[in-house]
């Protein structure tokens, strides 16, 4: 059962969101505020966060600092959720390093759709047994026989980068990488992108140790 810890001032918006989330099999932790959710999160270790922006003595974007220099909670999935939603605001959350920003009202399937993203990217991180480099795709064309171009989509993949931008970074429509995706499925003789980013490790890995 995955951690979710909110850290929300508002008591209806904190028993709202831990509701959802327990009946959606969750196990929901709750904190009133930003230095609660600190001390929470180092001694809980969820495995996402959601943290209202608003809160006093401590905001959310206080919290995500302080968790980002944590080494024991620097890589835990961060999802902002704010009323606020201006872009300097969603700017400001993902330049310090949050994964996503929801802002309130948000819809329960927009909610849970977001938490079991951003859970699913967070598996495919990289293990701690793979020390991959990420310099060049042609390892990834050499030793899986891919095309120049599909193994480029592969190589950011393996990053954990969704369809959307993938497309933005090699400059192609998204319908254009989710062929190339498909192709790498084929290919490699697998169904999902986890097991394709663990074959791309391994060979990535291999080529770094080679010195290739």
């Amino acid at each position: 059962m995955k951690k979710i810890l909110v850290i929300e001032d508002e008591p209806e918006m904190r028993r709202n969101l831990t509701t959802i989330l327990r009946l959606e099999k969750f196990h929901p932790i709750a904190a009133e505020n930003g230095r609660v959710g600190i001390e929470l999160a180092a001694k809980e270790s969820p495995d996402l966060i959601l943290c209202d922006v608003m809160m006093p003595e401590l905001d959310g974007y206080g919290v995500l600092q302080a968790l980002r220099e944590n080494s024991k909670t620097s890589a835990v999935p961060f999802i902002f959720l704010t009323a606020k939603g201006e872009k300097p605001d969603i700017r400001a959350g993902m330049n310090l390093g949050a994964d996503d920003y929801l802002t309130k009202p948000v819809a329960k399937a927009d909610l849970l759709n977001a938490i079991r993203s951003r859970l699913e990217r967070a598996s495919q991180q990289v293990r701690p047994e793979f020390k991959p480099n990420f310099n060049s795709a042609k390892p990834l064309e050499n030793v899986l026989g891919l095309t120049p171009r599909v193994a480029e989509a592969l190589l950011w993949l393996a990053q954990g980068k969704t369809n959307g931008e993938i497309a933005m970074i090699l400059g192609n429509s998204e319908s254009t990488v989710k062929k190339h995706v498909l192709e790498i499925f084929e290919t490699l003789g697998v169904e999902t992108r986890t097991a394709a980013t663990l074959r791309a490790l391994e060979v990535l890995s291999s080529s770094a140790a080679s010195g290739e």
